[in-house]
């Protein structure tokens, strides 16, 4: 059962968040009455739709697909972008050395990094992963440095002073004042990246929402392009209210 105060703050945040929602499906199902065009299918046809994809199971199949390739694209880009931005925020020789590298990876085009993947690596799993995790790295590296650079080095000598071992120091100390920092990339990057998925799965793969997004759009099936994207993003939003939402509050609960 989630808990309102950490998915809203408060209860009654929670039922303006769900009024809003109402709100939005209204106004969606008055100017789709009004089009009357199936350019513009109304909030009932897209669930009637979203029904029949659930019952073939193609929906199911193909969004866990996309969820997989997020999910490995995301641990290795945190992973490898948190230890490079920590590395940039304590050394001033490596965050002047690869300052150049980061403002290069943060401008170059996300379709670029996709097709010159595509190209060197073929169309395979490692071209989608690699490209996903080229893409968001450097957003992962920006965020976790500007944490590293304002880690309080007072508390670190304390922590010296005490004798605390070296895990310790790490556990309680240093990545307390981190956590911050590395859920907001964690939240803004997780955006990005299945974006990033599938446009990669639109241009070179057989399976995935994105392949099936190009295919629906090859047959104007607007009511099948608006049911999967809204499955797939209420399959996110659900992952960041059950899983991010309460673990920020419960990281950074040392704060309050």
């Amino acid at each position: 059962m989630f808990d309102l105060k950490v998915l809203s703050g408060s209860p009654s945040g929670f039922w303006l968040r769900f009024f809003s929602l109402c709100l939005l499906l209204l106004v969606w199902g008055v100017v789709a009455a009004i089009a009357d065009s199936s350019l513009l299918p109304g909030p009932w046809a897209v669930a009637v739709n979203m029904v029949a994809h659930l019952r073939e199971g193609d929906i199911v199949y193909h969004t866990g697909i996309t969820l997989a390739r997020v999910a490995v694209a995301f641990v290795v880009s945190m992973i490898i972008g948190t230890v490079i931005g920590i590395c940039m925020g304590h050394s001033k020789t490596m965050d002047t050395f690869f300052d150049g590298w980061l403002v290069l990876g943060l401008n170059i085009p996300a379709l670029v990094i996709i097709i010159l993947c595509y190209i060197w690596f073929g169309l395979t799993e490692v071209a989608v992963i690699v490209a996903v995790a080229i893409n968001k790295i450097p957003l992962v590296v920006v965020m976790v440095r500007e944490g590293a650079r304002a880690v309080d080095r007072e508390l670190l000598q304390v922590a010296q002073v005490y004798r605390l071992s070296r895990t310790k120091t790490l556990f309680k100390t240093y990545l307390p004042q981190l956590y911050p920092y590395l859920m907001a990339a964690a939240r803004s990057g997780l955006s990005l990246i299945w974006k990033i998925v599938l446009v990669v799965e639109l241009l070179g793969r057989s399976n995935g929402v994105g392949f099936q997004l190009h295919s629906f759009f090859q047959f104007f099936d607007i009511a099948s392009i608006l049911a999967y994207t809204l499955a797939f993003v209420g399959v996110i939003l659900f992952f960041e209210m059950a899983v991010l939402r309460p673990l920020e509050v419960r990281l950074t609960r040392w704060r309050l």
